[in-house]
């Protein structure tokens, strides 16, 4: 499937992969008869055409995820965008990624992908309490918060995902008998069975300006591996 070109490059054959879903932008060049078509991850924008708080919602979600291209045919393709690292991450049946849009360069097509809010990001029922609309607008409001996104790309089956990173890679392991705290800034994604929850660690002391430290931080736990990026930088 994908192989690493450089710390910044990756290359795949389009045919040889069932069909290449890369964000707008990412192809450098291509060789071979390779063609190129718009594509959507489901979800994104789905309630687009809702009036009031779900509308909003649905505007919200659409704006968050990052337009994308599908390659198809007998050719091979380089991909990277503005200069950032990139990681190839192998899926696993039964593992979940849950990704940042902006931190997603590009995956295999035959993957299902899909769009849910940040507080619905979890696993075995702990992470769901966000679910459905108004955890779309708690997502908002946390996103607004930690400067984090509002929404984030969930992906499964069998295939292969290369993320973004700005100022190189990170991989933490969850599972352990303490959570992995990370700033929600710094996260990328989360791989296998991990339920992620956003908690403030704002005090008392804080809040009169005498504290230090984030305002928010992202709580990981379960079994799999966090990807964090050595930088607070959006991309």
């Amino acid at each position: 499937m994908f192989e690493q070109v450089n710390g910044k490059v990756v290359k795949v054959h389009a045919g040889r992969a069932g069909g290449v879903v890369a964000r707008t932008g990412a192809m450098l060049f291509y060789t071979g008869d390779v063609s190129f078509s718009p594509h959507q991850v489901p979800g994104a924008g789905q309630m687009g055409g809702l009036g009031g708080m779900m509308g909003m919602a649905g505007r919200m979600m659409a704006g968050e995820h990052e337009r994308t291209m599908l390659a198809q045919g007998d050719g091979e393709v380089h991909y990277g965008f503005a200069g950032l690292e990139t990681h190839i991450v192998t899926m696993q049946p039964g593992a979940v990624l849950r990704v940042e849009a902006s931190r997603l360069l590009a995956n295999t097509a035959g993957l299902q992908s899909s769009v849910v809010s940040v507080t619905s990001s979890g696993g075995g029922g702990q992470g769901g309490r966000g679910g459905g609309l108004m955890g779309a607008l708690r997502g908002a409001a946390t996103g607004v918060l930690t400067g984090a996104g509002m929404f984030t790309t969930q992906i499964s089956g069998q295939g292969a995902v290369v993320l973004l990173a700005h100022g190189g890679f990170l991989e933490l392991p969850v599972g352990g008998q303490y959570p992995v705290v990370v700033d929600p800034q710094a996260f990328i994604a989360a791989y296998g069975n991990v339920q992620t929850e956003l908690k403030s660690a704002l005090s008392w002391r804080d809040a009169v300006g005498k504290g230090s430290g984030e305002a928010m931080q992202l709580h990981c736990v379960g079994q799999g591996v966090v990807y964090v990026q050595a930088s607070e930088e959006k991309l």
